[in-house]
């Protein structure tokens, strides 16, 4: 998609030119209301973008949000494969450890309701203009929906039961009223029907689009609304959904896996085959912060210097990789710093280093931070949503919950491995739930940091037993408990505004 900072105004406002004498009256430039707003196709394009921006914060300033940093704290950092070494909401998050005053909890719950929020915005103002073709309304609405069941997954992912807003409510809207929250179940009903009926608009791609002038890639489209939906399906157990669905998926011939795990997530590979649909952006233009967080600490490359180590990998994790497997080379666990220091893993916990060694709580990521990227404060990393390989492995997962292990779902995963050059399966080596058990291992080493490991963890009913298992082994108690960490509490601030909002079971 092309690359735009946008703001789109719900409420009249005032573009002014400021002044330190108080005397003065403002100067009024324009006025954007409801009534000159939505007039053209380009004002519905504007809005359809502005959705998309949400997904990482629409300009500097918030675009460490959501799809670009803080959900992954939420995703990974609460699992076996993410830790931060630092105190605080993440810190907290790291250890198992979180309540309903946790900021990044906040921050999650309040920046997907804000591409909600633009997305009803837009669908109900969009459906009632008079100015473009009925195809275009449908395409634009298609993208929309398709974006906001992104979010609406990822809510009741994180929260379960929430509040379920459409562009329904905007024509009567209510703004002291306190809803109910609705069941995860009813949600994905009108996740499922949008999903449906956006795979019947839009295109495979947009080369030669006759409503996009350019090939905008990144944009929603029947892959990615096909993908989106066998992921919600696998979330239900719908084995035979998500069969027949990947299947139509891995049939548009359009996908494949990128031959270099490394290279897939340099920041010059914007966009190739195994991108089903990704978060963009421009360094120059519209960058993250994901280099800030993820970045080695004192690294001495020009493009790593000054970064955080804010959201690293257990060296658990890292240890677990074998080691002819390409996706291990993509840590730091081992350089001399800027301040002379090797910095690498200790020998064993609590081990005291020798002079000249610093020894790491942590082994950084290069997945956002390439040595070869940007050197400025921000960055240009895709974050991929949904790229092919979790289509081949989502299907092998359906197919062995169906009828056990077979050539096609080791074929299946293979193929992952392949690429990579890890080590093959062999059919005969596994029965449903030994493969079940493979299968939860490659997601882990393949989607590490990508915004799925919490939710295959849960999925596959190994939460507790796993992160509790990694937190004995780094001398903490076992903090996960289930079901009662099933969900996330409800954000505090949330609670006082709607107190149907009740945190009791959390």
């Amino acid at each position: 998609m092309n690359k735009y900072i946008i703001a789109i105004l719900l409420a009249p406002a005032l573009i002014t030119q400021y002044s330190c004498n108080k005397n003065l009256e403002p100067k009024v430039y324009s006025t954007l209301t409801n009534t000159n707003a939505f007039q053209t196709r380009s004002d519905a394009i504007a809005a359809v973008n502005a959705v998309y921006a949400r997904l990482k914060g629409p300009s500097v300033g918030d675009n460490y949000v959501y799809w670009t940093v803080r959900h992954f704290a939420l995703t990974d950092l609460t699992t076996d494969v993410g830790h931060c070494n630092y105190g605080g909401d993440p810190g907290q998050l790291s250890l198992g450890l979180w309540s309903s005053s946790n900021g990044l909890l906040s921050n999650d719950w309040q920046y997907i309701y804000k591409l909600i929020a633009n997305a009803n915005n837009a669908i109900f103002n969009i459906l009632a203009m008079t100015t473009i073709s009925d195809a275009e309304k449908k395409q634009f609405v298609s993208e929309i929906k398709f974006v906001r069941a992104i979010a609406y997954s990822d809510l009741t992912d994180a929260f379960g039961p929430v509040i379920l807003v459409t562009e329904k409510d905007i024509a009567n809207p209510s703004f002291t009223s306190q809803p109910k929250p609705t069941s995860v179940a009813d949600i994905e009903a009108l996740l499922i029907n949008d999903l449906n009926e956006a795979m019947g608009v839009l295109p495979l791609n947009y080369e030669n689009n006759p409503i996009y002038p350019g090939n905008d890639v990144g944009r929603a489209t029947k892959g990615a609304a096909l993908t989106l939906l066998s992921k919600l399906y696998l979330r239900r157990h719908d084995w035979q959904q998500v069969v027949g669905l990947t299947k139509q998926v891995m049939d548009l011939k359009i996908y494949d896996l990128y031959p270099d795990y490394l290279g897939l997530f340099t920041e010059a590979n914007k966009w190739c085959i195994e991108n089903i649909f990704s978060v963009l952006a421009d360094a120059n233009t519209n960058g993250t912060e994901l280099l800030n967080h993820f970045g080695p600490l004192n690294n001495p490359t020009p493009a790593l210097q000054n970064r955080w180590q804010y959201y690293a990998c257990s060296w658990d994790f890292y240890n677990s990789f074998d080691a002819a497997d390409d996706r291990k080379k993509c840590f730091y666990p081992y350089y001399k710093g800027v301040d002379k220091l090797i910095y690498t893993q200790a020998p064993s916990p609590g081990a005291t280093p020798p002079a000249g060694v610093s020894y790491m709580a942590d082994v950084a990521t290069k997945k956002y931070a390439d040595s070869l990227g940007s050197i400025t404060y921000y960055d240009g990393h895709s974050v991929d949503i949904l790229r092919y390989a979790d289509v081949l492995l989502s299907r092998a997962e359906a197919i062995n919950e169906i009828s056990g292990p077979t050539a096609e779902c080791i074929g299946l995963i293979n193929q992952v491995k392949g690429r990579s050059h890890a080590k093959q399966l062999n059919l005969a080596d596994y029965d449903q739930s030994t493969l079940r058990d493979a299968i939860l291992k490659e997601r882990g080493w393949e989607f590490f940091y990508e915004g799925k490991r919490r939710a295959d963890l849960i999925r596959m009913g190994k939460y507790d037993v796993i992160v509790n298992a990694y937190l004995n082994r780094i001398g903490q108690p076992s903090n996960i408990v289930m079901p009662k960490n099933r969900y996330f509490p409800y954000p505090q601030g949330q609670v006082y505004l709607n107190p149907n909002l009740s945190n009791a079971d959390r």
